[in-house]
């Protein structure tokens, strides 16, 4: 593709007409136009393993697909034929299908720090239902969650700490500690003694956690008599078939999955020890807790597509190729970067499996403007990267092709920073962070 000539006319046209319907033109803010460059937000009309096509006839390498929910590929042969299967013998009944209690056995069987799991389809569901049962357990009102970790739920007790908290009233009920720093978090739960509930966070994020941090953390909880909760929607089959919990050897009292589990159909799931998930049960004596009760919560086919998912997992060693490609990948991009000489302003960071890049200006700082150039570049040679988080449906010509158009990319970034101004070559407004008071 020219890049001075590319342009997206039906997507944009495509993208008007989804503002005039669907607030915000996508139904996650993730997705939203204004996370691209001016009218270069491709709509998409299809994808097939690591490559999409959009409405205006491109193709492109796609990374980060479905908000890093796709990590096998667009309809994986065994996921679709699993689905399929199902679909014919319907989705949804008046009691709970056999499939319910395989899908829970098989979880179980994946996950093995856990001994219950409930399922849900989406993660804010479960991460809600893991405070709400950390809160039912403790008698605690408040809820400690990691400042340093960008979301956790769509839900106030969440939301109402981000800018975007209109409508959701302030309770003052969540409080915040920093990643990595087990002091400043022990100095928050003996301020707030006897008030916090769990702390909730990421067990690992853009960097590994420092040794001893989460066995810190558990012992902390243990002490404190708090619940702690690992949110592994990322890190669950990314870091290991059991996500981080299994790869650090650290077990949480409660976890929640999502995003990977379903390879792109919607499935979550809350899983935990079982004297606490009981509270949400039949079986337990204490007040009910509502926990999770969704009508498609456990629709057959969704599923059947997580157990083929973690079928693929195991049988395949999925987690440990998305970790050869991402190491490839990040290699490629930094040698790239380094040779067009912005080294120091395209960076990539992350676990292998789960690569983020950061662009940064002619100080050094953070700059959205430079990321709309650079994802000008990258969308005009055919690569569709909010992130360059891998599936496994990438290959080594992918990752080539991606290097490729990355160097192009830097050849631009580093004549924007010779002049001091990215702005000739932003084509518009630049992109805009997700949280933000203001559209």
């Amino acid at each position: 593709m020219n890049t001075e000539e590319f342009s997206l006319p039906r997507s944009r046209a495509a993208n008007e007409r989804l503002h005039e319907l669907v607030p915000g033109g996508a139904h996650t803010y993730a997705k939203g136009d204004d996370q691209y460059p001016e009218d270069l937000a491709p709509v998409i009309s299809h994808g097939k393993g690591a490559h999409v096509w959009d409405v205006d006839g491109n193709r492109y390498i796609e990374y980060g697909s479905g908000l890093r929910s796709v990590s096998l590929g667009h309809a994986h042969p065994r996921v679709t034929e699993a689905v399929r299967r199902e679909l014919g013998r319907g989705g949804n009944f008046v009691r709970p299908s056999v499939m319910e209690v395989e899908a829970a056995e098989r979880f179980l069987a994946t996950v093995p720090t856990a001994e219950m799991v409930k399922f849900a389809k989406n993660g804010s569901d479960a991460t809600t239902a893991a405070v709400r049962l950390a809160r039912a357990a403790t008698g605690r009102p408040k809820v400690a969650v990691c400042a340093d970790h960008p979301f956790f739920s769509t839900d106030d007790w969440f939301i109402g700490t981000t800018p975007m908290s209109a409508g959701i009233p302030d309770t003052g009920l969540t409080v915040g500690f920093p990643y990595g720093d087990l002091a400043a978090t022990e100095d928050l739960l003996t301020r707030h003694q006897d008030e916090i509930a769990c702390l909730i966070l990421e067990p690992a994020t853009h960097t590994e956690p420092p040794p001893g941090y989460l066995a810190g953390l558990r012992a902390l909880a243990d002490r404190h008599g708090c619940v702690l909760v690992f949110d592994e929607m990322i890190t669950g089959f990314r870091w290991s078939e059991a996500g981080a919990q299994g790869l650090y050897g650290v077990v949480p009292d409660l976890s929640t999955f999502g995003k990977a589990l379903g390879n792109g159909f919607a499935v979550s799931a809350l899983a935990g020890r079982r004297e606490l998930m009981e509270r949400g049960g039949l079986r337990d004596s204490h007040d009910r807790v509502f926990l999770l009760s969704t009508t498609h919560g456990a629709e057959t086919h969704s599923l059947a597509a997580a157990m083929a998912v973690q079928t693929v997992y195991t049988e395949e060693g999925v987690t440990a190729r998305l970790h050869a490609l991402g190491e490839r990948l990040a290699a490629g991009v930094r040698e790239a970067a380094a040779g067009m000489g912005v080294g120091d302003h395209v960076l990539v960071r992350g676990r292998a499996s789960n690569l983020v890049f950061a662009t940064l200006d002619e100080r050094g700082r953070p700059s959205q403007e430079y990321r709309t150039l650079f994802l000008r570049r990258l969308l005009a040679g055919g690569v569709l990267a909010p992130s360059f988080v891998v599936s496994s449906a990438l290959d080594d010509t992918d990752i080539d092709r991606t290097v490729d158009v990355v160097a192009q990319a830097c050849a631009v970034y580093r004549k924007a920073l010779d002049a001091g101004d990215p702005t000739p070559w932003l084509g518009g407004r630049p992109v805009k962070p997700v949280f933000r008071r203001l559209a």
